[in-house]
């Protein structure tokens, strides 16, 4: 493998970063073990996930993959979506166009202000579909607690599946939690079989949610887009915020909106926000030969 190479994007949605490879022209055997080398941010390019663009599977405009920094692949990814919506938006023309990935398909659209929408589809909300090794009737808030018996940190968090499978702890303060220690914890909690990305949400108004989420296989981050999602989803469910409200996360705010169900079927969840382009260049043939070592 010496001597080659694969052009690449960085890109980020609020701080949210990436790595875009586009398998369609350059083909690349991506594994595990080259994943991690090019997520390192000390010895390869660095970022929260890799995201590879591929040839479409079932009919839509490019297939997303997604990996995390530990390698393993994960099915869904807001931010990511969103640049990855713009790229092809550019190259198509289009007004519209579909994302595939293995959470299902998202359509991504123009907004304003150079913003892209996408529709994340409809929240998946059953106990079995979230996934959930044991059966809950209500998954609003689920018997799930952190902290001392009877006097619990974080309690009955709402757990939704928007392509990935989430769990929201509703606080009175966020930045007070500590995520770090208890992020790792939940997300390898028993009760979730496929691991879940870990959320404290505090609600500052009725249209209005503050949020810090632990993602699973890449830790602490600075925006989730899915977790965003998930975060409103739970929130219109336990009746804490209207329909359409802001999300702000470390790195910046998002417009999420859950729009209600009607006769075509179940609403989808549309979040908008900026992307950005921070440099491109080629990977070293040295990481892509020692990977492979």
């Amino acid at each position: 493998m010496t001597g080659l190479t694969h052009h690449f994007l960085k890109m980020n949605g609020l701080g949210n970063d990436f790595v875009v490879l586009d398998l369609r022209r350059e083909p690349l055997a991506l594994t595990d073990a080259l994943a991690r080398a090019i997520a390192d941010r000390d010895k390869g390019i660095g970022c929260d996930q890799l995201i590879t663009i591929e040839e479409p599977r079932h009919g839509g405009d490019a297939f997303m993959g997604i990996r995390n920094q530990d390698g393993g692949t994960v099915e869904a990814c807001g931010n990511a979506a969103r640049c990855i919506g713009r790229l092809i938006l550019d190259e198509t023309g289009k007004d519209a166009v579909v994302i595939e990935t293995l959470g299902g398909d998202t359509v991504a659209t123009r907004a304003d202000d150079g913003n892209i929408t996408v529709d994340m589809g409809a929240p998946r909300l059953r106990w079995d579909e979230i996934p959930l090794s044991e059966e809950f009737q209500d998954t609003r808030g689920i018997e799930l607690e952190i902290g001392p018996l009877g006097n619990p940190i974080m309690h009955s968090p709402g757990v939704v599946n928007v392509g990935n499978p989430h769990a929201v702890f509703f606080v009175d303060d966020a930045d007070a939690i500590d995520l770090e220690r208890s992020g790792p914890m939940l997300e390898h909690h028993p009760l979730f079989p496929e691991r879940a990305n870990i959320s404290v949400a505090e609600v500052l108004s009725p249209t209005h949610l503050k949020l810090r989420t632990w993602e699973r296989g890449a830790g602490l981050t600075r925006a989730c887009g899915t977790a965003a999602c998930a975060a409103t989803v739970a929130a219109i469910r336990r009746r804490k915020t209207e329909r359409r409200i802001t999300v702000s996360l470390p790195g910046g705010d998002l417009t999420v909106e859950w729009l209600p169900d009607s006769e075509n079927g179940p609403g989808h969840v549309l979040m908008t926000g900026p992307v950005m382009l921070d440099y491109e260049g080629d990977l070293d043939p040295a990481l892509l030969s020692g990977a492979a070592a």
